[in-house]
């Protein structure tokens, strides 16, 4: 089977992480079945400057537009982005930029599927582009492109050209598969295919370890958590700053890079808690490993997540979760081993950790919580999708 990946969330040699779970999952899929042939078509924005003042956009300057992650052929045709006016002429230039890559390579090799990611822009631009080769092609659901984005009626109405032509769609957790069902898709044409975690990268520590670990750091408090993800106000990272005021014996460290980088530095000084909270920037997975190892516990205060991965690769370092309770994360924190899910305000979080800090679960048990979780369910359903579209039978959800 020739399988073409599209997705603009896809890492790249400048930004290793960025859409790193759409990799991680072609990538379990690809061992699984050694039969698949993929290649990846993974647009960036174009920008031609790379100095440090451009900001997150300065990090497309220098990304080749062609490269091999992990025996992946991984293409990165540019697209033109215009910041907060191109919403709704993004997918436009996704389309030119994917079709030169599709052009090129239906004259080498037939494409059975293409295994698209993200509805928006993503999924409207891989529509008209599988339209005019005539190749049917997939979507994956991952968050805010079906809780948010399709409240905006004209990306709506876009969307509808996707949900009516897919050969099959996809969605990461249950709670985004009703959204879309809500929004007018047959159920029966959206399959729930979780993501998994990575058993060998996130290995777990015990409670020794845990603690030996965190005694080498010379924290100034008995207790270090951790927060993950991009510094944008839909992540909460500030909710978890202000909830320091409640928790005089935390130290809080968070991993990740983002526009609001400045502003949290300022909210954590004016709170008069910044001597207990840790900015690390972008980090690897084992970088992240290792900080989790050492954490009492993480915390994830995001107002919209699809299925977090980064819940999963805390659990499987043996390190529970305080998370807050929206859209599909209750699928993942379902017991105390797990975790505790809470309101998203400064106060619930705060009791929250209080609550796990006090009554501490046993690492392992969070670990074996998180084996349940790997991806051989997962790839061995997205096998057989793909393998009843190349061969034109029906799938049934």
């Amino acid at each position: 089977m020739n399988l073409v990946t599209i997705s603009t969330l896809y890492p790249n040699k400048n930004d290793p992480k960025h859409g790193i779970f759409v990799h991680t999952r072609l990538k379990h899929l690809l061992n699984a079945y050694p039969d698949i042939k993929a290649t990846v078509i993974a647009p960036v924005p174009w920008f031609p400057f790379s100095g440090k003042k451009f900001g997150e956009y300065a990090k497309y300057a220098h990304v080749p537009s062609k490269e091999n992650i992990d025996g992946i052929t991984v293409y990165h045709p540019k697209y033109i982005v215009i910041p907060k006016v191109g919403m709704y002429i993004t997918p436009f230039f996704l389309y030119r930029s994917i079709k030169r890559v599709v052009m090129t390579l239906v004259d080498t090799q037939p494409i059975d599927v293409i295994d698209g990611h993200y509805f928006y822009p993503d999924g409207v631009a891989i529509e008209r582009v599988a339209a005019q080769f005539n190749i049917p092609f997939t979507c994956t659901a991952r968050g805010t492109d079906i809780n948010l984005i399709p409240t905006f009626p004209k990306a709506r109405r876009m969307l509808q050209s996707v949900f009516d032509n897919a050969a099959h769609m996809m969605s990461v957790c249950q709670a985004l598969k009703d959204e879309m069902v809500e929004i007018g898709v047959d159920r029966e044409r959206v399959s729930v295919m979780r993501n998994g975690v990575d058993l060998s990268l996130f290995s777990p520590s015990d409670d020794d370890e845990q603690y030996a670990m965190k005694q080498a750091l010379g924290l100034s408090t008995p207790h270090l958590i951790v927060s993950v993800g991009w510094l944008i106000e839909r992540k909460g990272h500030h909710l978890i700053i202000e909830a320091l005021k409640e928790l005089p014996t935390v130290t809080l460290v968070i991993a990740g890079s983002g526009p609001d980088l400045e502003g949290l530095k300022k909210l954590a000084r004016e709170l008069g808690v910044d001597a207990r909270v840790q900015f690390l920037g972008a980090v690897s997975q084992p970088e992240l490993n290792s900080w989790f190892r050492c954490a009492d516990l993480s915390v994830l205060a995001s107002s919209r997540e699809g299925w977090a991965n980064v819940l999963l690769e805390s659990m499987a370092s043996g390190t529970p979760v305080v998370a807050t309770k929206v859209w599909g994360t209750p699928e993942v924190v379902k017991t105390r081993a797990a975790g505790v899910l809470v309101e998203r305000t400064s106060s619930a979080i705060a009791q929250g950790i209080t609550s796990l800090l006090q009554n501490k679960t046993s690492r392992d048990d969070t670990r074996r919580y998180a084996e349940q979780f790997s991806w051989n369910e997962t790839c061995d359903g997205l096998y057989k999708i793909f393998e009843a579209i190349k061969d034109n039978r029906n799938i049934r959800a």
